[in-house]
């Protein structure tokens, strides 16, 4: 699995998110391809649905979506810039956008679980029973 497959798996499950764009300006939701925008657009409708948000909750929930489309939309320009530099990277050149990558993901997953918090913080016991064994089921599938 390519650095960027694994970084789109890690979009559509609940609790991570993706690379922050290297770039100062912040990547739109247009930014991302169709096919893309879709999957994450589906992703969050069908834990919306799992989780029952509730009219309370969805100020929280819509933030924590729009902190998913953002990801998706920097990591497409992250390994877009990538791309159109990796043929004339040196080996330290390569290394060093790799780390930068990496650094975006975690500075962006971690903005994620921010999101996340405010909105699990809102929920009733049931829905963070629903979400704790959705999220559980998710680490285990992709440990594999």
């Amino acid at each position: 699995m390519t650095l960027r497959a694994a970084a789109l798996a890690l979009v559509l499950i609940p609790t991570l998110g993706l690379a922050h764009s290297l770039t100062a300006h912040a990547a739109t939701t247009a930014d991302v391809s169709n096919s893309t925008a879709k999957a994450i657009d589906d992703r969050i409708a069908a834990l919306k649905a799992r989780l029952a948000i509730n009219a309370a909750e969805t100020p929280a929930w819509d933030a924590f979506a729009q902190a998913m489309r953002d990801n998706a939309a920097a990591t497409d320009a992250v390994f877009a810039q990538r791309a159109q530099t990796a043929k004339t990277m040196n080996a330290l050149q390569n290394m060093q956008s790799y780390a930068q990558v990496a650094h975006a993901y975690a500075d962006n997953t971690q903005k994620l679980a921010d999101a996340f918090a405010t909105v699990y913080g809102q929920l009733s016991v049931t829905q963070k029973q629903t979400a704790d064994t959705l999220f559980r089921e998710q680490a285990t599938t992709t440990a594999k």
